[in-house]
Parts: C-alpha cells; sequence; structure tokens
C-alpha cells in the first residue's frame, strides 16, 4: 500500500479494528482505533497495524491481563491499549 495516504490507512485500520471476528475485540479495539488512530504518529500506527495481526483471543487476553504480554507486544501501543476505558 505504498500509495495509501495517512486518511486511507487510518480508515482501513479502524474497519479492520471494528470487524476483528470477536466481539469483545471489536468493541475494544474500534472503540480505541475510532478515538486515538488520528493522534498517533507513523512510528506507532505501524506498532498498532503489527500488532492487532495477532489472534483476537491472544489479543483480549493480553490487554485484559488475564495472560501475561510477550515481551515483543510489550510496548507504546500495548501500555494504551490496557488503560484504555471504552466509557472515558
Amino acid at each position: 500500500m505504498t500509495n495509501e495516504t495517512r486518511e486511507t490507512r487510518i480508515k482501513r485500520l479502524i474497519y479492520r479494528s471494528r470487524y476483528t471476528g470477536t466481539k469483545e475485540t471489536d468493541i475494544l479495539l474500534g472503540s480505541f482505533a475510532t478515538r486515538h488512530l488520528a493522534g498517533l504518529d507513523e512510528s506507532l500506527l505501524d506498532e498498532y497495524e503489527t500488532l492487532i495481526e495477532n489472534s483476537d483471543p491472544d489479543l483480549y487476553m493480553w490487554i485484559s491481563g488475564r495472560r501475561p504480554v510477550p515481551p515483543e507486544w510489550d510496548g507504546e501501543i500495548m501500555r494504551l491499549l490496557k488503560t484504555f476505558r471504552i466509557d472515558d
């Protein structure tokens, strides 16, 4: 997607976040993406995009704190996701 604009990339990532395949993850990632992706720099967008390629159950367990986050995924985006509250 070399010709993809920032705006298109963010829209694509929001869409991908809303339709992960697991309702809980759809709600969590969709809300997070809608609220925060536009404010992230390119490196954090890269980190987010790579992170959401993990399986939905893994993402949910890591974000909810039910399983430890593997070191390779325990970056800035994971910290933001773990403190994110949908109702804020």
